[in-house]
């Protein structure tokens, strides 16, 4: 099995990529977060890897954090989710803000992500739940601190997508922002995710 690819990007997209190890191209299937983060082609780069074996075929699935592998092969142990689901779920929502939804078992948070329905959500929270405590330490989740960032995101995130942003470039704006102006004000920081969409 292959669990780890190290080597120059030689193409991606925003489902997949190729990685280019010694002259042999990988086909990887990656989620919206870690393409994000990717070099640009004819960079080095790496990627935790979870392959998947299937009768007809043998498929690559990529991550650029130990966090995302774990969520997905947690998602992929849920009854009626396969990869291509799973993948759609680390796409449409950040690694920690899916982590917290499915520790506190928020159904109308996890129905937001396109793809998962009201029963998929319920099945979620229900069998990862405690299975996602492992990932996270509780502090990081549960302080007022978080919870105070948790309420900000949201907030940006609302007022980001009632102008006609999508979902995913928000998702990555924001964590811009956030990472630059940690306690910013809401203004502040609004200022700053406006400028990351305009680039």
């Amino acid at each position: 099995m292959i669990a780890h690819l190290r080597g120059r990007l030689f193409e991606k997209h925003p489902n997949r990529v190729i990685v280019d190890v010694q002259g042999i191209g990988y086909d990887v299937h990656v989620p919206l977060s870690t393409f994000y983060e990717m070099v640009e082609p004819g960079t080095e780069m790496s990627l935790r890897i979870h392959t998947h074996v299937r009768e007809d075929a043998l498929v690559l699935y990529g991550f650029a954090t130990q966090l995302e592998l774990q969520i997905f092969e947690r998602l992929i142990g849920v009854s009626g989710i396969g990869p291509k689901l799973a993948l759609a779920v680390l796409s449409g929502i950040a690694p920690n803000e899916l982590v917290a939804a499915i520790r506190h078992a928020d159904v109308a948070r996890l129905t937001g992500i396109p793809g998962i329905g009201k029963k998929t959500a319920e099945r979620i929270g229900l069998e990862l739940k405690d299975k996602m405590a492992a990932l996270v330490p509780a502090d990081m989740t549960g302080s007022p601190a978080a919870a105070a960032n948790e309420t900000l995101r949201n907030d940006l995130l609302s007022a980001l997508m009632n102008l006609g942003y999508h979902r995913p470039f928000v998702e990555r704006a924001l964590d811009t922002a956030i990472r630059a102006v940690p306690d910013g004000p809401f203004e502040h920081t609004l200022k700053y995710a406006l400028r990351e969409l305009a680039k």
